[in-house]
């Protein structure tokens, strides 16, 4: 007799700085769902406190290459739950390059597939971007930065649900209510 094995359901919170993101992973984990830190937070904030240049405003290159190896190395630590959620994904890291007009490194598409084909995308905010030592950029650069984050997620093969401009508690449930509701889907459809 042969046990099934769980498939683990990875989803990404994406979208430009300042968009409520860690806000929505922060409580989505304080509900009890397994949630992964932005890894490019962590890396400037790291290279900020060492006097590093790995800074998406300094070297984008060894920056987005940083970032993409502690990206899969969360990939390959979400492998206990039943669904993670993760602060960004590699697609998000393809935007920031893309924006800074580099080419993208193809492996990062098909590593981009370790990921749920489902992302939630958290627009632009006006009312709640601030900027802080971690994100220095204007809200005109960050809306430019959104742009190229969600084509990145597109030309990735992701379906993007848009988060709504509302409380975090209505996010969160924003988002289970669309997994629940897919989950009812498919196994309906099964």
């Amino acid at each position: 007799m042969s046990v099934a094995r769980e498939i683990v359901q990875r989803f990404v919170i994406a979208g430009g700085p300042g968009s409520g993101k860690s806000a929505l992973l922060h409580a989505l984990a304080e509900s009890g769902e397994n949630c992964h830190e932005e890894v490019s937070r962590v890396l400037i904030r790291d290279q900020l406190e060492w006097g590093g240049g790995a800074l998406p405003w300094g070297d984008l290159g060894a920056f987005a290459q940083e970032c993409s190896e502690r990206m899969r190395a969360q990939l390959q630590q979400c492998t206990h739950a039943k669904r993670c959620f993760f602060d960004r994904g590699l697609p998000d890291v393809i935007g920031y390059l893309t924006h800074g007009g580099r080419k993208l490194p193809q492996p990062w598409q098909a590593a981009s597939r370790g990921y749920a084909n489902i992302a939630f995308f958290a627009p632009p905010w006006r009312d709640i971007y601030a900027n802080d030592p971690e994100r220095p950029q204007t809200f005109a650069t960050a809306q430019a930065l959104s742009t190229h984050i969600r084509r990145a997620y597109r030309d990735c093969g992701f379906r993007l649900i848009d988060l709504d401009k509302t409380s975090v508690a209505n996010r969160v449930r924003q988002v289970l209510h669309f997994l629940n509701a897919d989950h009812r889907m498919a196994s309906a459809n099964g």
